[in-house]
């Protein structure tokens, strides 16, 4: 397939040189194949394009001026079009030829061909809500499954560690309490025994100490403690 496009090399018309400058450069910067056709100096190529072209896309005057595009014998548009469609990412379809690999449009391409195949999984409607109508497929559905499976098994993992460690918490709690509980014991025993000591030392201290009945003066006295 052959890119024709229709060109006037001395066109007086500043506008015109623009437009045939912008279509070549990217058609070059693209390393896309073409062959320049100049309506002025050949007549020929003058009439042919005024042929082909459809009187749809003809101005009002019925004379269709360059830069005109072609694909061997299929029209493919003019400035305006070849624009529109290099804003869109789209100049290889508007030219009929097959994107490169890699290229912005073979990646849009993929994506409109994964949409049509019911592939993608949010597609949306013209409201901009997402279509649940889109056919998903079985191995991507059982995938999403499978992944929700795995969240809840790690969402129940983590109930039974936290579990886990409330009960190594309480077991934690009780073996405190059982410790000063034992202190405490401990504690209530020793004063026990200092206090049973301290009775002892206090009978024996008033046995040694305690006086005779009667004095030298015959004094009769009841049994005296000594002074501590």
């Amino acid at each position: 397939m052959v890119i024709k496009v229709f060109l006037a090399s001395s066109s007086g018309s500043t506008a015109i040189k623009k437009k045939q400058q912008d279509v070549v450069a990217f058609l070059e910067a693209l390393k896309v194949d073409y062959t320049p056709l100049d309506i002025a100096c050949n007549e020929e190529n003058r009439m042919w394009m005024r042929k082909n072209v459809p009187e749809e896309n003809k101005p009002a005057n019925g004379i269709p001026l360059p830069p005109q595009i072609f694909n061997e014998e299929s029209y493919c548009g003019d400035y305006d079009t070849f624009f529109n469609a290099k804003e869109d990412n789209s100049v290889y379809s508007f030219l009929g030829l097959p994107p490169p690999p890699g290229s912005k449009e073979a990646l849009q391409a993929d994506r409109a061909h994964i949409v049509e195949n019911g592939t993608h999984t949010e597609e949306t409607n013209a409201e901009g809500n997402v279509d649940e109508s889109t056919e998903v497929p079985m191995t991507e559905r059982n995938g999403e499954a499978h992944a929700e499976k795995e969240q809840a098994q790690a969402a129940d993992g983590q109930e039974e560690d936290g579990g886990d460690a409330d009960d190594e918490e309480d077991e934690v709690a009780e073996d405190e309490e059982e410790a000063v509980e034992e202190t405490d014991e401990q504690a209530h025993a020793e004063e026990d025994e200092e206090q049973e000591e301290e009775d002892a030392e206090v009978q024996e201290v008033y046995l040694d100490c305690r006086i005779p009945l009667h004095d030298t003066h015959g004094v009769n006295h009841i049994g005296m403690l000594c002074m501590m």
